[in-house]
């Protein structure tokens, strides 16, 4: 059997979650079926799970990409850049972490899974909290984690709005939000 290069590995792969990324965005988590997800992909199921072995791994392959683009534009850009990001998002492909929360919520496995998606960002992200703290741009009247869940507050809300079609003028909720976290 012939080797196959990174390169191409990688791109189908690509090729995988691409597809996957439009199924679930117009029939939702329930509704991507594998049927649909190898008519949009050009590729066998065989292919499909050669990579992934259950929908749920492609969907959570997707969501450590989104968390991954969403940590290093908090770190590189601040946090209004990824407010700014959520909003540009496809409201149909958000609502899919909609969906997936009753998932959650009923299966103790996969959230603590789910909780797991990014650890090595999620300390970077505290790291830079606590940085920004002793550099007194941030409040430090609460410990670096409950900013952080504050700010992930911010994030889910404003998911779930936009998720339902909302369109957002965000300089004024950021202003809120930026007060919110500011040194008292």
């Amino acid at each position: 059997m012939p080797k196959v290069s990174q390169e191409h590995l990688d791109a189908r792969r690509r090729q995988i979650l691409d597809g996957a990324r439009r199924v679930f965005s117009r029939h939702g988590f329930e509704g991507a079926t594998i049927a649909k997800l190898e008519e949009e992909t050009g590729l066998s199921r065989g292919a499909i799970f050669n990579y992934f072995p259950t929908k749920w791994e492609i969907f959570y392959a997707l969501a450590q990409e989104d968390q991954q683009r969403a940590g290093e534009l908090w770190l590189d850009d601040g946090f209004s850049a990824v407010l700014r990001w959520v909003v540009e998002q496809e409201p149909e492909w958000i609502g899919v972490y909609l969906e997936t929360h009753r998932m959650l919520r009923t299966n103790p496995e996969l959230r603590a899974r789910w909780e797991q998606r990014n650890p090595e960002l999620d300390n970077r992200l505290r790291a830079k909290v606590e940085q920004q703290q002793r550099g007194g741009e941030l409040r430090r009247d609460v410990d670096a984690d409950t900013i952080g869940r504050f700010m992930g507050l911010i994030v889910d809300g404003l998911v779930l709005n936009v998720s339902a079609g909302a369109a957002y003028e965000l300089e004024d909720l950021l202003k809120l939000v930026i007060g919110g976290i500011a040194p008292q």
